[in-house]
Parts: structure tokens; C-alpha cells; sequence
């Protein structure tokens, strides 16, 4: 029964964004702010037709915000086409490294001195609230492959490296509430920082890159360009360099969005290094795997080679399915942090969030030395972009199942949950007007 009630929910909550979709996109209101509204009604606040119990629930809540993130990290990858020696690629390093960094900092100080936190609680609860999301942030993301623009670049770059990069950090806060003293400093930097990050990192890309290589040449040589499942490809890469990853103890996050970095920069190499992607030049229509190659494709084929024809049918296929699988996810996981708010709202977090959002990234950002990168505006505008959503909440739930004392993980649930629902409505409701500010700015110049 409580199964049928879920399904029903997840049904209405899509019918109604798909009902309103025409309205919803001139209002100044995001996807996740409607389905958070949407679960705060259907929960114990409203018409309580569902309750959930978090600490009960953190162990499946886990692994379905975790394949949430794996699916956004891959897809976040995917999309981004510039090579990895341009300048433009600064602005995602210094977000993703410095940046978070200064922000976790930041974020534990005030919740020491100003909210009277351990410091293995807050330093938890910053690496939890540091990183932004690549499943929330889209609109303030590239659009496509195309969209080269600093501000939404870094911001891509950033939620798709952060996300396993704030790893670290989280584990410091486990070990630094269970260990006494600092003993156990150097062998965390070893293994979690200088092992973890690297070996992410390397194993994906390299396994993309060549699972893509290998895949277009395969498909070249067979006359199959059009027929292949790229679905499965998808699948397949983002399970085997997850696993990978995490067998050697590296960062399975990292390595997914790595692995969509090197799948596409395969892609580049197959089309010559052509400034279009190739997704842009050839689009496969609906069900192409069964039909005739000549008509399962749209676009100006005649003069596309058989490698640049395979490699814009497998990008299209897998964008649109890594981006259906992340809109549902997201849509269900923001409905969930509806209904559970009212149990958990904390007061305090209007503060923390205010410190976060107003104080400390944009500050952290404003230190960092970017020179002729990003202009004024645009370092007021990643500043105020740190959205935080799917990532943070798979922190906390992993930092459940690690054995955390019951007073710290009923504090590190009130805070998280409640500060991600006010990212999720602020930034929200900021976002339109604030891009379409941006727009008029760079027109003007």
C-alpha cells in the first residue's frame, strides 16, 4: 500500500510539472522549488499522504541519491567540450579546489565559535554543505556542448569535480568525531586526498576515452552507425568506472565524471576536432536502433563522413538519456525533501544558510586571484550561484551509515535537509532574474 501511495505521488507530481511547463518557465521558479512546495503539501505539514523516517530510510536513501548524482556527474561531463589545456578550464579548478575549500573552512569555523559545534561535527556538516550540485544547478549550467561561456563553464566544471572532491573532507569529519587527537592526519591526506583524487580522475577519462574510441571504430568498420543501443553504452561506462574506481579506492564520483569527460573528448578526436558537436550535425530520430540507416538519422548526412554520423548518434542518445534519468531523479529526491522539511526544519539554519550563500562563497570566490578570467559581475555571479541540493544529501546519508552518535546525526540531518531546502527556494527564485541580468550584461559590452 505505502508502495502504490509513492507511485501515485512521483505520477502526480510529473503530471503537474508537465501540465505546467508552459507556465513555469516565464515565472521566476525553478523545477526543484515547485516539486519542494508540492512535497511539503503532500507531507505531515499538508494533506499527509506520505511520512518518511530518515534514519530508517538511509540506507536505500543512499544509493538512490548516490545513482542520482553518478548519472548528473556523467552527463555534466559530457557536455563539456573544451579542451582540457583551455584557460577556460581555470575558472572549474579554482571553484572545485580553492574555492570548496574556502568554503569548508569557512562554513566549520562559524559552526564552532558561532553555533557552539564540535569540531568533528562541523567540520561534517561544512563538507556536506560545501560542495554544489550538478543535479539542481542546471539552469546556471552549459546548455550544450556548444555554451563555452565562464560563468556557466566554471559553474559545470565545478559541480561535476567538487562532488568528489568534497569526499575527503567528509571522511575527516567521521574520523575526527570517532579518533582523539591528529594521529590519524597523515594517513587521511595519503589515502583520501593524494591516492583517492588522482586515481578518480585518471581511471575515468582514460576509460571513457578509450571505451569511446574503441565504440566508434567498431562501429565505422561494421556499417553500424545508427543501430547500436547507446543507452547501454551509457550504462555500462558509468557502472564499470564507478567500480573501477572505487576497487582501487579512488573516487567513484570523480571517475564518472571523468569517464564523460573522456567520452567526449573521443568524440572530438573522431570529428577532427570539428568546433561543432557532432550531436549539432546529426540527430537520430525516435527508435533508429531498428531503422533503415538511410532514415534513422536527421541532418545533412551526405557530407558527414560514417565517424562523424556514429559519434552524433551516440552523444544524442546518451545526453538525452543521462538527462531524463537526472529530471526524474531530481524531481523524486526534492519531492522526498518536501515531505521529511516539517520533521526536520531547524531554525538555525536561516543563519547558516545566510552565512553560506551571502558570506562565505562569495567571499571565497572574490579572494581568488582570477585576473583577465572573469570580469566584476561575472564573480559576483558564480559567488552567488553555490547551489547545493542531491550532492549534500547523499553526504548525509553516508555519514548515517557510518555509525554517527545520535545527537550529532539528528543535528547533521536538521541542518543539511534545512539548508538545502532554502538553497533550493532562494537560488530558486533568483536564478531567472539574475541570468536574465547577466544576458543584458554581456550584451551591453
Amino acid at each position: 500500500m505505502i508502495f502504490t501511495v509513492w507511485v501515485a505521488v512521483l505520477g502526480a507530481v510529473l503530471l503537474t510539472l508537465a501540465l505546467t511547463s508552459s507556465y513555469l518557465r516565464w515565472m521566476p521558479v525553478t523545477t526543484s522549488a515547485m516539486c519542494l512546495v508540492l512535497g511539503v503539501a503532500i507531507g505531515p505539514l499538508g494533506l499527509e499522504l506520505l511520512k518518511l523516517d530518515i534514519t530508517d530510510s538511509s540506507g536505500w536513501m543512499e544509493h538512490l541519491t548516490e545513482v542520482a548524482v553518478v548519472f548528473s556527474l556523467f552527463v555534466s561531463g559530457l557536455k563539456l567540450r573544451l579542451p582540457l589545456k583551455d584557460r577556460t578550464w581555470r575558472v572549474a579548478y579554482g571553484l572545485a579546489g580553492p574555492v570548496m575549500i574556502l568554503s569548508i573552512v569557512g562554513l566549520c569555523l562559524a559552526l564552532h565559535y558561532l553555533f557552539g559545534l564540535s569540531w568533528g561535527a562541523s567540520m561534517l556538516i561544512g563538507a556536506m554543505l560545501a560542495p554544489t550540485d550538478p543535479v539542481l544547478a542546471a539552469l546556471v549550467q552549459v546548455n550544450d556542448a556548444r555554451d563555452d561561456d565562464r560563468v556557466r563553464f566554471g559553474l559545470s566544471g565545478e559541480a561535476g569535480l567538487n562532488d568528489g572532491s568534497a569526499f575527503p573532507f567528509v571522511i575527516l569529519g567521521l574520523l575526527m568525531l570517532r579518533e582523539d587527537g591528529s594521529g590519524f592526519l597523515g594517513e587521511w591526506a595519503l589515502r583520501n586526498v593524494l591516492w583517492a583524487v588522482p586515481a578518480g580522475l585518471l581511471i575515468g577519462y582514460w576509460m571513457g576515452r578509450g571505451i569511446g574510441k574503441l565504440t566508434l571504430s567498431m562501429r565505422i568498420k561494421n556499417a553500424d552507425s545508427t543501430l547500436s543501443p547507446n543507452d547501454y553504452l551509457a550504462l555500462a561506462l558509468i557502472a564499470l568506472a564507478y567500480v573501477a574506481a572505487e576497487a582501487v579506492q579512488g573516487y567513484g564520483f570523480l571517475s564518472v565524471f571523468a569517464a564523460g569527460l573522456g567520452l567526449r573528448q573521443a568524440e572530438v578526436q573522431s570529428t577532427d576536432g570539428d568546433a561543432t558537436p557532432a550531436e549539432h550535425r546529426v540527430q537520430p530520430v525516435v527508435g533508429h536502433e531498428a531503422a533503415d540507416p538511410r532514415q534513422a538519422v536527421l541532418g545533412d548526412t551526405e557530407s558527414l563522413d560514417e565517424g562523424q554520423v556514429a559519434a552524433g548518434v551516440m552523444m544524442s542518445d546518451m545526453l538525452a538519456f543521462g538527462s531524463l534519468v537526472e529530471r526524474s531523479m531530481e524531481v523524486f529526491l526534492v519531492t522526498l525533501l518536501g515531505v521529511v522539511l516539517a520533521n526536520h526544519w531547524d531554525w538555525r539554519a536561516l543563519a547558516i544558510g545566510a552565512l553560506l550563500f551571502a558570506v562565505i562563497r562569495p567571499l571565497s570566490v572574490l579572494a581568488m586571484p582570477w585576473g583577465r578570467l572573469l570580469d566584476g559581475p561575472q564573480r559576483l555571479l558564480i559567488g552567488w550561484f553555490g547551489i547545493r541540493g542531491i550532492g549534500s544529501l547523499f553526504y548525509l546519508f553516508y555519514a548515517l551509515n557510518h555509525d554517527l552518535q545520535p545527537q550529532v546525526a539528528q543535528l547533521c540531518i536538521n541542518l543539511t535537509l534545512s539548508v538545502v531546502a532554502l538553497s533550493i527556494l532562494v537560488h530558486g527564485l533568483s536564478t531567472q532574474p539574475t541570468l536574465a541580468w547577466y544576458e543584458r550584461h554581456k550584451k551591453s559590452n
